[in-house]
């Protein structure tokens, strides 16, 4: 396991990049992000950054699984520092910007994402 947390919180803006199918990704964030980006964020509890996400590596969010197929240069920093990165849904081998990891494989819907559960990364 490189990174296990659980959900606490959904933003008032939290899924609307989700619902947006050009868009397709989530926001997440430690739980004590400041109150303008909390807004957008999936807020999780502080975890430990075991290791660095990889290509190949599974994603695991509210039950579904996904493959991590591109990971962002300040994506695992971010991650580690604030809980912090974008979770990007439409996959392909780059990403679209620094901060983000790109996932393959299932769908999220935004009925999927619950108080309580969990983030994890193996």
């Amino acid at each position: 396991m490189k990174y296990q947390s659980k959900i606490v919180g959904l933003g008032p803006d939290a899924l609307a990049f989700l619902e947006d199918e050009d868009m397709n990704f989530i926001i997440i964030f430690n739980e004590d992000a400041p109150p303008e980006l909390a807004e957008l964020s999936v807020l999780h509890t502080k975890a430990e950054l075991k290791e660095i996400p990889a290509v190949g590596d599974t994603f695991k969010i509210c039950g579904k699984e996904f493959k991590i197929s591109a990971v962002g240069s300040e994506a695992p920093h971010t991650l580690e520092q604030l809980g912090h990165c974008t979770i990007d849904f439409k996959g392909g081998d780059e990403a679209e910007r620094p901060g983000c990891i790109m996932l393959e494989g299932n769908e999220l819907l935004p009925e999927d994402i619950k108080i309580g559960e969990t983030i994890e990364i193996y």
